[in-house]
C-alpha cells in the first residue's frame, strides 16, 4: 500500500465558479474567491483518495455588489449563519485516464445532500522552489432548492427570476505538504 500524501489549496490558485439562468433568457455568473481544499491520498491517481472543500460564502463576487450583498443575505446564502458550504468525500472513483467521479457530502445552510461530481487531475509537477504541485478541476450542478436557496420571484410573463440548476466548477493547485 502505497503512503498517503496530504495536499493543500494554494489559495492564490483556487477559485469556484457558479452560473445560474436569470430571467429564464440569461446566463449570470459568479464566483468564490476564498477556496480551502485539501486532498490526502496519492497524488497520481485520486482513486481510494479523500477530499474536502471548504468555500467561504462571505466571497462571492458576481461583479455586482447589490447582488453580492442579496446573495450573503437571508434570501440566499445567510452568511451571518452558515459562513461556509463544504464538500466531504465519501468515494473517489476512476473513470478515466484523468477522469474521477467523486461523491460526498455537499453542506449548505445546514442542509447536506450526496452529490457526485466530475473531476480532471489536470497534471503533477515540482514548482521553480521545489514543492510538488497537482492541478484538479470539478465540474458538477446542483439544485438550489434543495439545499433551502429558494427565494425568488415570479415575473410579469410567467417565468422567473433565477433559474434553480446551479452549474459549478472548481479550480485549484493542491501543494503537498512536508510528511510529519
Amino acid at each position: 500500500m502505497l503512503k498517503s500524501e496530504q495536499y493543500k489549496s494554494d489559495v492564490v490558485h483556487s477559485v469556484a465558479e457558479f452560473s445560474v439562468r436569470h430571467m429564464m433568457i440569461a446566463t449570470v455568473k459568479g464566483r468564490f474567491t476564498k477556496v480551502e481544499v485539501e486532498y490526502s491520498g496519492n497524488g497520481d491517481n485520486f482513486e481510494g483518495g479523500d477530499v474536502t472543500v471548504k468555500i467561504d460564502l462571505n466571497s462571492v463576487e458576481t461583479f455586482d455588489e447589490n447582488r453580492n450583498n442579496h446573495l450573503r443575505s437571508d434570501d440566499f446564502f445567510s452568511v451571518k449563519n452558515y459562513p461556509f458550504m463544504t464538500f466531504v468525500s465519501k468515494e473517489i472513483k476512476k473513470e478515466g485516464d484523468n477522469e474521477y467521479s467523486v461523491t460526498g457530502n455537499l453542506t449548505i445552510r445546514n442542509v447536506t445532500k450526496e452529490i457526485t461530481v466530475k473531476v480532471e487531475h489536470e497534471g503533477k509537477i515540482k514548482d521553480p522552489y521545489g514543492n510538488m504541485r497537482i492541478g484538479v478541476s470539478a465540474y458538477g450542478e446542483l439544485i438550489r432548492e434543495d439545499f433551502g436557496l429558494k427565494w425568488n420571484s415570479i415575473m410579469e410573463t410567467g417565468g422567473v427570476l433565477v433559474g434553480s440548476k446551479v452549474k459549478f466548477e472548481v479550480h485549484s493547485e493542491l501543494v503537498q505538504l512536508p510528511e510529519q
